[in-house]
């Protein structure tokens, strides 16, 4: 046994130093963002505006990208090829606007004085809400946040005024992780000097300060448009603030700003528009070529050269004449292959994941016979359900703030009466998105009534949502019970039986 003892402790302590860890060495990772915040902004506006030749400036100047990517390398001279863009960044952005927009049905402010309900609508149309609503979701969308501002201006209207402010012109002032304030920012130009205007809105107070080209403070008469402050703070009911933040998601990179739909799609992009481009390049390089023998070659009359052909026409090659005995130099005609299936795929493949997790192909009107089955496109329009109940969800969180505010601004500082009650029941109203999985929405409604999981009025509920009021709801659910002859009758007792 102790042979045995002192062999067990050997190996135990032969397995400790076996496996004895030493501690990794601290490691510095550095990473360069390559842009900030309003520079990120700008590039997902030019991606947004559609024009290849403003991208191809944009990521020729832009510094640390890799210039391997399609839009920033340099063509050889004399090899260049004509670089398109897809515009499909500003079709996917303005559909979804569009799609929201449409489904829009007001505002409903549930309270018994009915004067804020119609207050509202008079600074609506006042304000031509619409416009600034599809401004909203467009900014949204594309630069990830912005802010409404509210403010009155006695020369314009009797009503509030609001204002949408991109991202760019933003500022968001956090205290534990909670929006307390934004900042607002317009640019004058004045002699060639830039002045930036900065209203601060906070929770109780208004001011304003005018800033020049390197940051300092300057009066605020110092330009006609910003005299009218006349350096004075606005203080009111710390409980309201006139300005309110739409911010859709997290940023994973600028702390505390929002995430635009397309902002890691820069890659996607790059690459199906090299595809597109490829394509059609194959396509003018492809076009039928005559092998033309010296002589017979086009010159010009006057200096008797060649005329040369641009990179558009060039239709022709010169070759030598034959001298083959027997053999008449003549035009020979040939037509290159080109793999339009390889092209294809690629392009299919590089659409797909552009358009992955944002909307489905068959919303933007990109013919889905040629991608995928039928039941493979219902299954891919549900991304454009999820994508616009995100954008819904949004704003049924940011009107009802607005609309408060604008009712609160309407009281206080164009009446100067004390805030309006703050627990007024606001809601948005959105319809139903009528979409090809509508069919199986209506599929699944009708199994589950049958299956005899689902009310008549839950049903009515589920399929019309916010697009009919409750007065319809009703009148359509009597309607399905009479027609199933289902009979409502009042409630009795064995008491009215009973003769008094």
């Amino acid at each position: 046994m102790g042979l045995i003892q002192k062999m067990t402790d050997k190996m135990r302590d032969g397995l400790r130093r076996f496996l004895q860890l030493t501690p990794a060495p601290e490691n510095v990772i550095v990473i360069d963002e390559g842009l900030d915040f309003l520079a990120n902004c700008a590039k997902n506006r030019i991606w947004y505006r559609g024009k290849s030749r403003q991208l191809s400036q944009l990521y020729s100047s832009l510094d640390g990208v890799e210039k391997t990517m399609f839009w920033a390398a340099p063509m050889t001279r004399g090899l260049e090829i004509r670089k398109l863009h897809t515009g499909l960044a500003k079709i996917v952005i303005d559909m979804l606007t569009a799609i929201v927009s449409n489904d829009f049905n007001g505002m409903e402010i549930t309270t018994e004085n009915r004067r804020l309900a119609a207050e509202w609508e008079e600074i609506a149309k006042a304000n031509e809400w619409e416009d600034k609503l599809e401004a909203c979701l467009a900014d949204v969308c594309t630069v990830g946040d912005g802010a409404f501002k509210l403010s009155y201006d006695r020369e314009l209207s009797d009503k509030v005024i609001i204002e949408w402010f991109p991202a760019e012109r933003v500022q968001f002032m956090r205290r534990r992780g909670h929006i307390r304030g934004v900042k607002f920012y317009t640019d004058y130009y004045r002699n060639g000097k830039r002045f930036q205007f900065v209203e601060v809105y906070t929770y109780g107070s208004v001011s304003y300060k005018l800033l020049n080209d390197s940051g300092g403070e300057v009066p605020l008469d110092a330009l006609e448009e910003t005299a009218w402050s006349k350096g004075e703070s606005l203080a009111f009911d710390k409980r309201v603030m006139f300005a309110v933040p739409v911010v859709l998601g997290r940023h994973p990179q600028y702390r505390g700003r929002g995430a635009a739909l397309l902002d890691d799609k820069d890659d996607a992009g790059d690459a199906l528009d090299e595809v597109f481009s490829q394509w059609m390049d194959a396509l003018r390089a492809g076009r039928t070529k005559q092998m033309i023998p010296d002589r017979l070659v086009p010159r010009d009359p006057e200096t008797g050269e060649y005329i040369a052909p641009n990179p558009f026409d060039n239709r022709f090659i010169v070759v030598g004449d034959s001298m083959q005995e027997g053999k008449a130099n003549g035009i020979q005609t040939d037509t290159p292959e080109i793999p339009s299936d390889s092209y294809l795929a690629a392009y299919i493949t590089a659409l797909d994941i552009y358009l992955q997790g944002v909307i489905s192909p068959s919303t933007i009107g990109i013919d889905v016979k040629k991608l995928d089955n039928a039941e493979a496109q219902r299954e891919k329009e549900k991304t454009t359900l999820y994508t616009r109940q995100r954008l819904v969800g949004l704003l049924s969180k940011a009107l009802p703030k607005l609309v408060a505010a604008a009712l609160n601004a309407q009281a206080m500082i164009v009446r100067g009466e004390q805030p309006i009650a703050d627990n007024l029941e606001i809601k948005a109203k959105f319809g139903e998105y009528a979409n090809p999985s509508f069919e199986s929405q209506v599929e699944t409604v009708s199994k589950a009534r049958t299956g005899g999981v689902m009310s008549i009025r839950t049903a009515v509920d589920e399929m019309y949502g916010d697009s009919k009021d409750e007065k319809w709801k009703d009148e359509e659910e009597r309607r399905i019970k009479e027609e199933n002859g289902i009979a409502v009758l009042p409630e009795t007792s064995a008491l009215d039986d009973v003769a008094v």
